[in-house]
């Protein structure tokens, strides 16, 4: 029997058949693990009888825990002792008057304890998992996901088993190895690195933290949005934009959006922009050959390799934020995300990972067709912090200038630069 007050039941997005939000269920048993992605339903009601504007405004825990009444976890439960969320959300006029915009703000992610969006996801896993008494939690990764889920797990003592590709950063790798993961670094593609930890979940029974499957991850990711708008006193932008890889966090934005719209907090909604890497977009592509849902798999070519995934599997609802809010997709070369890179990092002062940056570089690309006029208020999440992969940082900005230690070599390298 579910503990979970304001949660009516979960609900598959293929089929439309309901569950109990309970123990163990995670996807729709009719459809299988790969179409029978759970959706978890709220009691409206329930939550706007815990919760209003004057609540929030008197509520002082600045982390993702002020919207526990929004969230499917048990009430005043267990929960990770890392303090995630109330990111910074800045209005950039530099960088919004660099692209041609009149109202840009960036939600700056890449502050939280492991450094990215994803610790929204993995403090929930971590509060679900105390609240099953679960003694390992589990996940694939290409890497954020993966340090995130570690570190909360590691700061309230549980173990994980975490699987990730060989091509991940060693920035993140060694988060896991300090956080004291068991990590499995799979010499394969994410699609084998994510098919390998379902079967070991299976087998072993350790709690499945993996994003698209587990349907309580997309409630932890939804809380960007639900601080996003308490940031901006309730007012909701034209567009929000997100890079996206599975689906989840895009899914998670527009939720999060939905359900203040349900609950009363505002009177419309944004429209959503989600943006993938040319050389890994089945979402992007599939929009834009006009399939619907249907999308095919691609391979995982590109430097940001959070959002390298080849076979999404929260592309339903990923789809579905774009459709719903009618919404446009974006794809971005390796090149655009590196100018992004560095134009943020110079005009705002944020630094964001390739992946982390790849909202923003099709931001500018959606800007200059028109997609996006330049009086609307847009809002771009920055999802990862750019030290998580410094190799690709310098990439984008440059190597330093080589002194002599002398005043005359200084004058030299000054010229240089125009000085």
């Amino acid at each position: 029997m579910s503990n979970l007050k304001n949660v009516k039941h979960l609900q598959c997005v293929n089929c439309g058949k309901t569950y109990p939000a309970e123990p163990g269920v995670y996807t729709c048993p009719a459809c299988g693990p790969k179409l029978g992605i759970l959706d978890v339903i709220y009691d409206y009601d329930y939550i706007r009888s815990k919760v209003s504007k004057e609540s929030f405004a008197a509520n002082k825990d600045y982390s993702i825990w002020r919207y526990e009444p929004f969230m499917s976890i048990e009430e005043n439960g267990p929960k990770p002792k890392l303090r995630v969320g109330w990111s910074p959300l800045y209005k950039a006029d530099g960088l919004a008057e660099a692209i041609g915009l009149k109202n840009l703000y960036v939600k700056d992610d890449g502050i939280n304890p492991t450094a990215s969006l994803k610790d929204r996801a993995s403090c929930v896993a971590v509060a679900k998992a105390m609240e099953e008494k679960a003694e390992v939690i589990c996940c694939s990764s290409t890497g954020n996901a993966a340090s995130s889920l570690a570190g909360n797990a590691a700061s309230v003592g549980i173990k994980t088993v975490i699987f990730v590709p060989g091509r991940a950063p060693i920035g993140k790798v060694s988060q896991l190895k300090i956080f004291g993961a068991n990590v499995m670094s799979v010499q394969g593609s994410y699609e084998e690195t994510f098919k390998l930890s379902a079967e070991a979940i299976e087998r072993f029974g350790w709690y499945n933290r993996n994003a698209a499957v587990n349907p309580h991850m997309v409630e932890g990711k939804k809380t960007v949005s639900l601080e996003i708008c308490e940031q901006m006193n309730w007012e909701v932008p034209d567009w929000i934009v997100f890079s996206v890889g599975d689906g989840c966090t895009i899914a998670g934005a527009w939720k999060g959006y939905k359900d203040l719209y349900e609950t009363g907090f505002i009177d419309r909604l944004p429209r959503v922009a989600g943006i993938q890497a040319e050389g890994c977009a089945p979402l992007a592509h599939a929009w834009e050959r006009g399939d619907g849902e249907k999308w095919e798999p691609e391979v995982e070519n590109t430097i940001a390799d959070s959002i390298a995934v080849g076979v999404p599997r929260n592309a339903v609802k990923a789809l579905r934020a774009i459709n719903e809010s009618n919404g446009v997709w974006e794809t971005v070369s390796d090149d655009e995300i590196l100018d992004a890179m560095r134009l943020m990092g110079k005009t705002s002062g944020v630094f964001g990972e390739p992946a982390g940056c790849a909202g923003m570089a099709g931001l500018i690309k959606l800007v200059e067709k028109g997609v996006i006029g330049k009086d609307e208020t847009v809002v771009c999440a920055v999802t990862g912090n750019g030290l998580k992969d410094v190799n690709n940082a310098i990439k984008a900005a440059g190597e330093p200038l080589k002194v002599e230690p002398t005043i005359d070599g200084l004058n030299e390298a000054l010229k240089k630069i125009g000085y």
